[in-house]
Parts: C-alpha cells; sequence; structure tokens
C-alpha cells in the first residue's frame, strides 16, 4: 500500500501531534504528577450532575477541577486551531451534530467501563508500564482490526 493512500495529507502533522501529545502528558506528570487521561475528565464531569455513588467518590470529587480546566483548554485549543487555519485540510464531516453528541457519550461511557480510553491506556498506562494497559490496547486494537476488515469485507469504506 503507497504513503500516500495511507496518508493522503502527509503524515508530518501525524508526528507533530504525536509528539505534542507526549510532550504535553509528560510535562503534566513530572510537574504535578497527575496522569491526564481523558475518560476520567468524562467521569469527574458526571460527578457534578449525577449523585451516584460511583461518581462521588473522592478520587473524582478531588479531581474535578483541574481536569475541567484541562478539557477547557483542549477544547479552546482546538477552537483556536480552527478560528486561525481553518478546517484541517477542508476536510469537515457530514454527520449530524446529534450523532457525533450520542456517538461522544457511548464513547465515553465504554472507556470509563474499561477504565480508560484508548489513548489514555496507551499513552499514559504504556508509559508507566501498567499490564492492565498493555493488555486493554491489545484488545483495542485487535477489536479495531477485526472491525475494519469486517467493514471492508461488506462492502463499507
Amino acid at each position: 500500500m503507497e504513503p500516500s493512500t495511507i496518508f493522503p495529507y502527509g503524515w508530518q502533522h501525524y508526528l507533530a501531534g504525536g509528539l505534542l501529545i507526549g510532550t504535553g502528558v509528560a510535562l503534566m506528570f513530572v510537574l504535578t504528577g497527575l496522569v491526564t487521561g481523558m475518560s476520567s475528565v468524562y467521569t469527574t464531569t458526571w460527578s457534578y450532575f449525577s449523585r451516584a455513588l460511583f461518581f462521588q467518590q473522592p478520587r473524582f470529587t478531588a479531581a474535578r477541577g483541574w481536569r475541567l480546566v484541562l478539557a477547557l483548554g483542549l477544547l479552546l485549543g482546538a477552537a483556536l486551531w480552527w478560528l486561525l487555519l481553518g478546517p484541517p485540510g477542508g476536510v469537515q464531516t457530514t454527520v449530524p451534530a446529534w450523532q457525533l453528541i450520542l456517538g461522544g457519550l457511548l464513547v465515553g461511557y465504554g472507556a470509563r467501563m474499561s477504565n480508560g480510553c484508548t489513548s489514555g491506556h496507551g499513552i499514559c498506562g504504556l508509559a508507566s508500564l501498567q499490564l492492565p494497559s498493555a493488555l486493554a490496547v491489545i484488545v483495542f486494537l485487535a477489536t479495531a482490526m477485526v472491525t475494519a476488515n469486517l467493514v471492508a469485507a461488506l462492502g463499507g469504506r
């Protein structure tokens, strides 16, 4: 398979993004000792709205302030990028907003069920040599490969 097929918009921005994410996660841990898992942001945000005992655990309620600021920074960074540079490569989605919101909620719920999201396990968990994260990453990748091949075999893109 040609690199232009795998990376139709080039590979450099993927490398730059990976380096920035890795640097940000490392700096957060080195400077504060905190792990920047985004599925934890999901859970700590729910602790504001739900009185369920799971969401009211001290590990979630005590961290919700800084995690909300982290999420806000990510959203503002993306908005700033969009305003200054426009959509990347002119790519826009035709997916309705309600489906994007529903998908985000379902992914957040699934990430919480697996005690972390793919990037949290892959970046933070593997970097700290956590066996559960290594197993989670293997399951995530295997599931993605099977799903992609199944969709392709059924005529999807």
